[in-house]
């Protein structure tokens, strides 16, 4: 059977820019899956995704005018039901023959199979494939039922009465086979061949496509649209670096998902580069760069020079939807609408330094952080007595000293005129302020860093201050919801619990703090008086649950992490030491038999009660505990050795030497013994050597 390309398009109102490239991606995957499921495609058959501001597109190629038919067997009723006692046909397997198309005749040609427990009539039959109209009206309402919208709007059709529901009033839908209309219907509209171009620089209206797959071409001539999302973005990806090279030595910003934004707000992009007054500089270049962005949707310019890398400079580039031959109009207007937004913030930023941070101090009693956990300005005092705390542990009064005020200072921008404008900013702004109120540069650091990590590979804080803000930071954050119950469900996690958790294992673990886990859920609990429950268990096991998701996600085995995080080792520096020590344990010829004779030991302990790990060599009667022992006494003082001084490998593979005399003991000794004194001794040896194997890792989960 001929197969043709296939075209279908949606045009609609201008789409939700942020989700645009989502919706393109989604229309055209679960049409294709449909058709495919159907039986209208074949092995070679793909599928393009096409989305642009007004338009949801899908090309899929090699698809067939028919389904091929197929075998169906269609249970019909029990044979009990079906048959009467001389085995002749029931006015009920008739009726259902009928149905089906079948007459009397089929009776004989029916089968019999077991269906459960009882007998069934089964009809075998060909079934006709579905028709290429059939088959894409069905696919079409499923890929628009499907679609990930994040609002949907109900509009009425031109009758006035009817009414349907989509991301978006939807006004025109093509369907084509090669050259030829497929008859489909879907949001009031029927397929044809006609869409409609740039709503300004198109140059007919409508826009005849002649065939599938001339799409995307004369859409570019006759339309002046860019059809494919991917190119459209390259395109502006294009034109934005030529057009930074021609301003000199700068570079657009670096911004995928703002590109991917303006991608999805432009058919034909045009590129223009404009500029704003040098004083507005004087103002923190990431105050003028998010307002251009966030508001305007421009892409401020960066000096690339080596001696200014980096810097704002006063010209941005604009993303136009139009290419006049006379851009200066363009390039004017936009100039003329970022100046107040680029004078706001002057005016924030002026306004602010008025004050210093420490005078908003007071204000932060005023803010509700949470209505069982008290205002913001109670939390600063929680913060600041648990940096307080672990500033002097990890670096004695000066460290906590400047931990202490920088705590204090920490949240006070979120007070200020321009985070209230700009919620991104806090931290940053609260940087700023703090070197203008003359405050040292590490506490100023300490402020803006004080969020760190905000995402999966942000950067740690920059100094020592700034990490035991932030350990207390979200510490706090941490205690404070597990104790009044409000922990994460599911996907939800509106107070970031599981990233605050991944930044305490990445500060712990990357900056080898020797500092516990327990320790420091235990020593911020008090700070929160009798407004919480205790939290330190759950909390404890949510951690740890955090690290070994993330130590499964670079690359360790299940294995691995299950046998060291059994222990729960309180210094997470270490733990990435002890698993390479796992794994190169894992690769000895002994460990296999070890691991195995370690879960042994593991559950012949827990059979009985607590095992005083003790042995009186006066006990010891076997040859093969006497040997064991004396094992021992050799290898564990060495393996305990390199434990202390931190080479967990090494401390492994001294442990291997005892596979030996491990063997012989379980094959010649009873441990159970029916003497008393025997058999707690043998367990007391057990023991003892339960503790010495299981320093570094419970080598028991290595058992398979």
């Amino acid at each position: 059977m001929t197969t043709k390309n296939l075209l279908v398009e949606l045009f609609v109102e201008e789409l939700p820019p942020k989700v645009l490239n989502k919706l393109g991606c989604a229309f055209a995957d679960v049409l294709f899956d449909q058709l495919k499921a159907q039986g209208l495609t074949t092995a070679e058959s793909a599928v393009t995704s096409f989305a642009s501001p007004r338009r949801l597109a899908a090309h899929v190629t090699y698809v067939l005018p028919q389904a091929a038919d197929k075998a169906v067997s269609q249970k019909l009723m029990p044979v009990a039901v079906g048959l009467d006692s001389a085995g002749n046909a029931t006015p009920a397997l008739l009726k259902k023959l009928a149905a089906l198309g079948a007459d009397a005749s089929s009776v004989a040609g029916l089968k019999r199979a077991l269906d459960g427990k009882a007998e069934a009539l089964f009809y075998d039959r060909q079934a006709l494939g579905a028709t290429l109209a059939e088959g894409l009206q069905k696919a079409l309402l499923d890929a628009i039922a499907k679609l990930p919208i994040p609002k949907v709007m109900t509009y009425q059709l031109a009758d006035g009465w009817s009414d349907v529901k989509f991301v978006r009033p939807a006004h025109g839908l093509v369907a084509l086979h090669g050259s030829d209309v497929v008859a489909i219907e879907a949001l009031g509209l029927k397929a044809g061949n006609t869409t409609h171009g740039h709503r300004f620089e198109a140059s007919v209206d409508p826009v005849v496509l002649p065939h599938a797959d001339s799409y995307a071409a004369t859409l570019a001539k006759d339309g002046a649209v860019m059809a494919s999302f991917a190119e459209r973005r390259a395109e502006i990806v294009r034109q934005l670096d030529a057009a930074a090279a021609k301003v000199g030595n700068c570079k657009p910003i670096d911004d995928d998902a703002l590109l991917d934004e303006v991608t999805a707000l432009v058919e034909r992009p045009h590129v223009l580069v404009c500029e704003f007054e040098k004083e507005f500089l004087d103002v923190p270049q990431e105050c003028l760069i998010l307002t251009m962005k966030a508001n305007q949707k421009y892409f401020p310019l960066l000096d690339d020079s080596i001696d200014k890398k980096g810097k704002l400079t006063n010209k941005f580039l604009v993303v136009s939807n139009i290419n006049p031959k006379d851009a200066s109009s363009v390039i004017g207007g936009n100039e003329r609408v970022v100046r107040p937004r680029l004078a706001d913030a002057k005016f924030f930023f002026d306004q602010d330094r008025k004050k210093t941070l420490a005078s908003r101090v007071e204000g932060l009693g005023k803010v509700v952080y949470h209505n069982k956990l008290g205002s913001q300005g109670e939390r600063v005092e929680r913060v600041r007595a648990i940096a307080r705390a672990m500033g002097q542990q990890l670096g004695g009064d000066i460290l906590a000293a400047k931990a202490d005020q920088a705590a204090q200072l920490a949240k006070t921008d979120l007070v200020t005129d321009m985070v209230g404008e700009f919620p991104e900013l806090q931290g940053t702004m609260g940087r700023y302020y703090a070197l203008n109120d003359g405050l040292s540069a590490d506490v100023a650091d300490a402020i803006e860093d004080h969020y760190k990590p905000r995402f999966a590979g942000d950067a740690l804080p920059r100094n020592d201050v700034g990490v035991v803000v932030a350990l207390a930071d979200k510490l706090e954050t941490l205690v404070g919801m597990f104790g009044i119950g409000n922990l994460p469900t599911g996907d939800k996690d509106p107070f970031a619990l599981r990233r605050h958790a991944l930044g305490i294992i990445r500060m712990l673990t990357e900056k080898d703090l020797p500092v516990g886990v327990v320790d420091l859920v235990k020593a911020a609990e008090p700070e929160f008086g009798d407004k919480i429950s205790a939290a330190t268990d759950a909390l404890v096991d949510f951690i740890y649950d955090r690290l070994a998701g993330s130590l499964r996600e670079q690359g360790y085995s299940a294995q691995e992490v299950d046998a060291v995080l059994a222990l729960k080792p309180q210094r997470l520096g270490d733990v990435t030491k002890r698993l390479a020590a796992v794994r190169t344990f894992a690769a000895l010829p002994e460990a296999p038999a070890l691991a195995a004779a370690n879960k042994r030991i593991g559950n012949i302990l827990k059979k009985g009660d607590a095992v005083d790990a003790h042995v009186s060599q006066v006990l010891l009667l076997e040859a093969a505990e006497i040997a064991l022992h004396k094992a021992m006494s050799d290898v564990v003082p060495k393996a305990d050795a390199q434990f202390e001084a931190g080479d967990y490998t090494a401390s492994l593979q001294t442990l291997a030497a005892l596979r030996a005399p491990v063997d012989d003991f379980f094959n010649g000794v009873m441990v159970n013994a029916e003497q008393m004194d025997l058999r707690l001794n043998r367990l007391g040896l057990l023991a003892t050597l339960h503790n010495a194997m299981n320093r570094v890792a419970d080598l028991s989960k290595l058992a398979t």
